[in-house]
This record gives C-alpha cells, sequence and structure tokens, in this order.
C-alpha cells in the first residue's frame, strides 16, 4: 500500500472548514449504520435521506452520488481494519498475531455489508474498492511477516511504501494464499456463525502455522517463528 493510498484511508479528503468536515464525519457514521447489515443496492439516495433525517442534496454536497457516499463509509471503515491489524508492534509477535487476527474477525462481525464490499468487490467491477481491497491485504500481509521474520527481512515498517516489493516472493505467496482462505472462511463464518470468534481466530492462527512452517522447508532463511512449531500453535 503506497503513501497516497494510505492518506486516503488514514483520512477524509477535506473539504471547507472545520465545521463542513464535522458534518461530513456525522454523515459517514451514519452511513455506516445504515449499511452495517444492509446492501448497497438495498437503499436509495431516498432511502437514506430519510433515516438519516437529513436533505438528500446534502449527501450530494458533501460525496457527489451514492457510490462517492458508500465509498467514503467503506474507507472510514478500512480505516479502523488497517488501524488494528498494524497497531501493537510493542507486542511479542505471537501476541500481535491473535491481536491481528482477533481484530479482523471482529471488524467483519461488526461490519458485514462493508466487508463484504471489500472482499468482492461490492457495486460491480471498482477500481477504487478494488484499490482499498488490495491495500488491506498488502497491510495485513506485511504485518504478519515483520512480526515473522522481522522489518529488515520485510521492507520495512508494515504498511510502508515498500509494498509487495519489500516481502520476498515466497513468504509474500504464502502469506496471500492463507489471506485468501481467511477471506473466504471469515465470510462463509459471517454468514452462519456456526464457530464461536475464538475458535475461529485460534483455528486461523493454526493455519498460519502451517503456512510458515511450508515456507521454512521450502526456504531455511525464512524459519518459521517459534509459536508456529509448536503443536499447540
Amino acid at each position: 500500500m503506497n503513501n497516497s493510498q494510505q492518506r486516503d484511508v488514514d483520512r477524509p479528503r477535506a473539504r471547507g472548514t472545520d465545521r463542513s468536515l464535522a458534518r461530513r464525519a456525522e454523515l459517514i457514521a451514519i452511513g455506516r449504520k445504515l449499511f452495517a447489515d444492509t446492501s448497497y443496492d438495498a437503499l436509495s439516495m431516498d432511502d437514506i435521506a430519510r433515516q438519516a433525517h437529513v436533505a438528500k442534496g446534502l449527501i450530494y454536497y458533501y460525496f457527489k452520488s451514492k457510490r462517492g457516499y458508500y465509498l467514503a463509509i467503506v474507507q472510514d471503515s478500512v480505516a479502523d481494519l488497517i488501524s488494528r491489524a498494524a497497531d501493537g508492534l510493542e507486542l511479542p509477535p505471537e501476541e500481535r498475531v491473535h491481536r491481528t487476527i482477533d481484530g479482523y474477525l471482529r471488524y467483519a462481525e461488526h461490519n458485514q455489508a462493508a466487508y463484504r464490499t471489500i472482499i468482492t468487490g461490492g457495486v460491480g467491477f471498482d477500481t477504487e474498492v478494488q484499490a482499498i481491497r488490495e491495500g488491506v491485504r498488502e497491510v495485513i500481509v506485511e504485518t504478519i511477516a515483520e512480526g515473522a521474520w522481522g522489518a529488515r527481512r520485510c521492507g520495512g515498517e508494515a504498511g510502508s511504501a515498500g509494498g509487495r516489493r519489500g516481502i520476498a516472493p515466497l513468504p509474500r505467496m504464502a502469506l496471500l494464499g492463507w489471506l485468501y482462505s481467511v477471506e473466504g472462511a471469515t465470510l462463509d463464518w459471517i454468514g452462519d456463525p456456526a464457530l464461536p470468534r475464538d475458535t475461529m481466530r485460534e483455528l486461523l492462527v493454526k493455519m498460519l502455522g502451517g503456512a510458515m512452517r511450508a515456507v521454512e522447508e521450502l526456504d531455511p532463511s525464512y524459519p518459521a517463528p517459534e509459536a508456529a512449531r509448536r503443536e499447540d500453535v
């Protein structure tokens, strides 16, 4: 994820005064609630304006279109996920992995419509949604890689401009393969949460350990962390 993408996710696109920024943030917060478990197509602009108790023109003023409003909501929601993924640098690697995956599952559980949009592409093929999705993946992969093999081996700080060039092809492909399986499993889980979140988290952690052991077998210069070697992790 490059610096420009990170800025787009981390903060809204400013326009106007502090008061207008506060109003914009308020509309985004309202939108997050409206779209929390409702799909994009299920709400018209009239529905949104009525439920938000605002004039439809106000939404057009700040976001230009329904799509623009929805993308702003998704970007704001994704900022939470990225913050959780990249947070906890002071924690031991094993604890940080548990925290990252737990935060990921909590986000998906409480922002189901936004999560589905990010993972599946949302409104048809949307290049902006695709960029958001790829940015989230890069941050999570870099975070996991840094915790496993160190920043020096992984191109610097997680979420830095190094992006996919910062991680060698083998560990990056292994972590991406694991992450794709996480996305598919999480989509199924939020649709039918047959497993408690704690069980789901531990399952994903163990799957990650298997991916790291596979990397070590193919390239011993990327040893699996000690926690990934234990049968109970």
